[in-house]
């Protein structure tokens, strides 16, 4: 009894206890909740139709489609560009395919396995085509397809295959299921496309409007009063017409992606005279070095050039433009420079050591000499010469040997620009000097022994053995280092948006503006590696009005800072935006200026009243028809609605007060006539579902806006 006296005594205090405890519980998974949803916020690439995409998945995409293009283009890396550009491709497959899927779930509309098969059996797709399963006259190949798959599958069960070979066939079998994803999705959008076309077809009425469009002529005498001959200044626009004229023009207004308005500071780092200076020193010298004989492979190689020395001569087309230029006009042995390229901002030094005439491509075949050990197989390439000598076949002495003996072409291409080392030095020196029909044999260094027969030479041309020293002419860390110090010294004085725009010009930078500044954008203001920037201009949590840190980028050769200046969220531009403004008051002022000179033209009875008022103009314009713009020469624009009042008119009539972009018009018709062309009703009816058809194409503008798509790729890369 006592101890339940001393429970009910502390009672409030247990339930207060209990009640903290379920308190914390809850508190701790509200708080893991939450972490995981910031989590997975963070990991969120975008968002479309509501589905979220996971940074990950996209990343798989991306890479999946960076193999292919790899695979197919028989490279191993892309650039920093290429990448970029593989991303927006794969978003815009990806948007493409959401809506896509969304809208034809909705339909019923799909694309069946037994379609996708029947597609590939038939192998008239474009992309089957463009596969390597194809026949010798370069058609697709249904049975070379199914023998790789079966290949494919027992090659990914067989223990005894290397991971190499493996690799390979999953490159190729990724490959393909890449071409077979993309045929079902380009069904599935024909599918659709064809749905709408079949909604709107031509007709016979729609046929005979077009073709009188296209077939009746019209000339007339006008007088035209422009918009510029009344002065802004005497036009008042009131702020209540400009909010009338943004609801008539509204959906112009209309932004499918967030942009931000900034004002930046970007110094290009440049070299001073000081830097000038040392370099032309230092090359001066490297050019005293070559005039006194030295080795040209070394003195380049010093000198950090940035065309390296080939030990093979090489052609034009291998040098850049400059050294070509001064290539032309050099004899044997002359040397130019140091001088400065300003187009590449280098200064140079050229040399010409030799100038001999080469085939740019050459076709061979090769032996290559069988033997346990280098004294064996110099013995067996000797008899080989031997035998090929005496007039033995070379087909057949190569099938002796078990080697196919392939014709293969090796062209300029192929290894000017690369490293060569002695062995293929040796080789190429060989083959691009030795005669068609000739048998050669090619000691390669320890390596092994080659006969090889030249079977063809073509495009006879001029190569050169030449030492270029080419050198950037870069800032020297003491220049960089003294514009970094001074723009942080400036920024730091003056931290605010207000001080930089009353200060920077006496300081001696240049602050712009940039406008509608979107987060799909690569560089921003064109500068590369400025990633950092653009995520601090998207960021939530940056206020117009705040200044960036100070961004190093380029190329380590620029420094940059950003203010905000503006946020246009998605959706309706405000009206009181600076430039929507602007332009409506442009337009509304347009419109009272072209009500003031309708009122002068009131009066007027013919052409020839219209053009004695103030500032008119007059002109004999030809050939108007209704489905072409009428262009005035005399006013410099062009008048789709001179076009469309003509064509309702007479001849004789006269018109006047005819509003139009950039004047206000009077005319008279004097002359209507048809074209030569004739009316063919089934020609006609098919030109307007080509129209049709291309139009329908525009369809994905307006199911995008009613995806609500979100793109924070910005974020990532």
């Amino acid at each position: 009894m006592a101890t339940l006296q001393k429970i009910r005594n502390r009672g409030k205090i247990l339930i207060f206890t209990v009640g903290l405890a379920l308190f914390a519980f809850i508190a701790e998974e509200f708080v893991r909740s939450l972490s995981y949803t910031q989590s997975e916020r963070h990991q969120r690439v975008g968002k479309i139709y509501g589905d979220k995409i996971n940074v990950q998945d996209f990343n798989a995409e991306v890479e999946q489609y960076t193999d292919v293009v790899k695979f197919s283009q028989g490279v191993n890396t892309l650039s920093d560009d290429q990448l970029s550009m593989m991303r927006d491709q794969v978003w815009q497959t990806l948007v493409n395919d959401k809506i896509m899927q969304h809208e034809c779930e909705k339909l019923g509309i799909t694309v069946t396995d037994a379609e996708m098969q029947s597609i590939i059996n038939s192998g008239r797709n474009q992309m089957l085509s463009q596969t390597p399963f194809r026949t010798e006259q370069g058609t697709f190949d249904v049975n070379a397809l199914k023998q790789f798959l079966n290949q494919y599958n027992e090659a990914m069960t067989n223990p005894n295959l290397t991971s190499e070979i493996k690799e390979q066939f999953q490159q190729m079998y990724n490959y393909w299921k890449f071409v077979e994803k993309n045929i079902r999705r380009q069904t599935l959008n024909s599918k659709y496309q064809a749905l709408l076309e079949g909604l709107m077809v031509s007709n016979p009425v729609a046929a005979q409007a077009s073709f009188e469009g296209r077939s009746n002529e019209a000339d007339i005498y006008m007088a035209a009063i422009p918009f510029t001959s009344i002065k802004d200044d005497d036009v008042k626009v009131e702020d209540s017409e400009i909010k009338a004229k943004y609801e008539e023009l509204k959906e112009m207004f209309r932004s499918d992606e967030e942009t931000r308005d900034i004002k930046y500071i970007d110094i290009n780092v440049t070299a001073s005279d000081a830097d000038k200076a040392n370099l032309q020193k230092e090359m001066e010298g490297y050019a005293q070095a070559l005039e006194e004989g030295a080795d040209p492979a070394k003195t380049v190689r010093e000198a950090a050039s940035q065309v390296s020395y080939s030990v093979l001569p090489v052609s034009a087309k291998s040098l850049p433009r400059d050294i070509v230029e001064k290539l032309d006009s050099m004899n044997v042995g002359q040397q130019v420079g140091p001088f400065v390229t300003e187009r590449d901002n280098t200064i140079n030094i050229v040399r010409l050591i030799e100038k001999v005439n080469l085939p740019d491509s050459v076709e061979i075949r090769q032996i290559a000499a069988p033997g346990d050990d280098m004294v064996a197989i110099e013995k067996t390439a000797d008899s080989i010469m031997n035998a090929l000598a005496a007039g033995a076949n070379f087909d057949t002495i190569a099938k002796k040997y078990d080697q196919p003996a392939t014709k293969t072409w090796i062209t300029s291409k192929q290894y000017e620009g690369q490293v060569i080392d002695e062995t293929n030095r040796k080789f190429l020196n060989t083959i691009t000097t030795a005669a068609v029909g000739s048998n050669n044999k090619i000691v390669l260094d320890g390596q092994g022994v080659i006969i090889t027969q030249i079977t063809d030479r073509r495009n006879i041309i001029a190569k050169y053995n030449v030492a270029v020293v080419k050198r950037p002419i870069d800032f020297s860390k003491d220049t960089y280092g003294k514009a970094y110090n001074d723009f942080s010294s400036f920024l730091a004085g003056n931290p605010k948006v207000e001080d930089i725009e009353a200060n920077a010009a006496q300081a001696g930078y240049n602050l712009q503006t940039r406008n509608n500044v979107r987060s799909t954008e690569h560089n921003v203001v064109n500068v590369r590696s400025t990633r950092d920037a653009l995520r601090w201009i998207f960021d939530e949590k940056t206020k117009v009005g705040d200044v960036s840190p100070l961004y190093e980028c380029g190329e380590n050769d620029h420094l940059l800072v950003i203010t905000l200046a503006g946020i246009h969220k998605k959706g309706y531009l405000a009206w009181d935006d600076e430039q929507i403004r602007e332009y409506l008051t442009n337009e509304v002022r347009k419109d009272k200026k072209a009500a003031m000179l309708q009122e002068k033209m009131n009066a007027a009875k013919s052409v020839a009243d219209v053009a004695k008022i103030e500032g008119a103009v007059t002109d004999t314009i030809h050939h108007i028809t209704f489905m072409s713009n009428a262009f005035i020469s005399k006013i410099g624009a062009s008048e789709p609605a001179l076009s469309g009042s003509v064509s309702k008119a007479k001849k004789g009539d006269f018109k006047s007060g005819l509003k139009g972009k950039a004047a206000v018009y009077a005319y008279q018709v004097l002359d209507q006539k048809k074209s030569d062309i004739k009316f063919d009703k089934k020609e006609e009816e098919q030109r307007l579902q080509q129209s049709i058809s291309r139009n329908i194409g525009n369809f994905t503008g307006e199911l995008m806006q009613k995806a609500d798509i979100s793109d924070n790729r910005y974020i990532f890369f």
